[in-house]
């Protein structure tokens, strides 16, 4: 069952261009917050509220080593928005081939 309240989060955090270029870039590898920082022309503040948001909606998990806080993506997070939104794909495919049918039919009685 999916948690409504976190697809809310998931799908507020996803909504800013720069919350998803972070996305983006942490895929690839984790990252400290200043290698995350340096890529935007943005404060470090800034940088922290918006890893802030992302941690929240539990689609980024924060790791202190000794003064640095090291930003990994958490793949779970990411799956339950895919299927979420996998539901609905599926209902509309099905909806769009019924559709397609349908005129196909009336094509052919024309």
């Amino acid at each position: 069952m999916v948690n409504e309240q976190m697809m809310d989060r998931v799908f507020q955090a996803l909504s800013d261009t720069t919350r998803r270029q972070m996305v983006a870039r942490m895929a690839v590898a984790g990252l400290t917050i200043a290698q995350l920082a340096s890529a935007f022309p943005m404060s470090m503040p800034a940088v922290l509220k918006h890893v802030t948001v992302l941690e929240q909606a539990g689609l980024v998990t924060t790791m202190k080593v000794g003064r640095t806080r090291i930003c990994h993506l958490r793949k779970e997070g990411l799956e339950e928005a895919a299927v979420w939104m996998e539901r609905y794909t599926k209902h509309w495919e099905s909806a769009l081939d019924r559709l397609q049918a349908l005129l196909e039919s009336e094509g052919e009685k024309s």
